[in-house]
């Protein structure tokens, strides 16, 4: 059997791990839009549904939530590669967003948030007039543009 010996490394996985303790924690995320709402999906296995936070604030939506970790006293922890702690993702909203209709639903880990889009955004359909002679066309849209 070949062993491959890289004295550093440990002191490198020890960093890593130093530096993602101190920062919040970004959470992945699936956005896409269906038909007239804008849904946002986001991976939160194993957070209490009680530390899920979703709040809007301007242009901003922000989730937040807590993993707890839950190691009894005497436990020798073996291997820790799960994330603990607080988790944050700040998505920004455009302006065709309804920000007074969002709602959010969680399950099997997932965070959804259903975002309508607004009514002003929506395509609308613009009704064309129909006239016989250019001539008739060009005063038609000038009456309408006065008018």
């Amino acid at each position: 059997m070949l062993m491959r010996f890289e004295p550093f490394r440990e002191f490198d996985r020890i960093t890593e791990e130093l530096l993602a303790q101190r920062r919040v924690r970004q959470v992945p995320v699936d956005a896409y839009r269906r038909g007239n709402e804008f849904k946002i999906a986001l991976d939160l296995p194993g957070v209490d549904p009680g530390s899920i936070e979703l709040t809007v604030e301007r242009d901003v939506l922000t989730v937040a939530a807590t993993r707890a970790s839950y190691p009894e006293e005497g436990d020798e922890l073996l291997v820790a590669e799960r994330g603990h702690g607080q988790f944050s993702r700040q998505l920004f909203l455009g302006e065709s967003l309804d920000r007074e209709h969002i709602s959010a639903i969680y399950h099997d880990g997932v965070l959804t948030i259903t975002i309508p889009v607004a009514e002003q955004a929506k395509p609308r359909r613009v009704e064309i007039t129909h006239v016989g002679s250019v001539a008739q066309a060009v005063e038609a849209a000038t009456a309408t543009a006065t008018a």
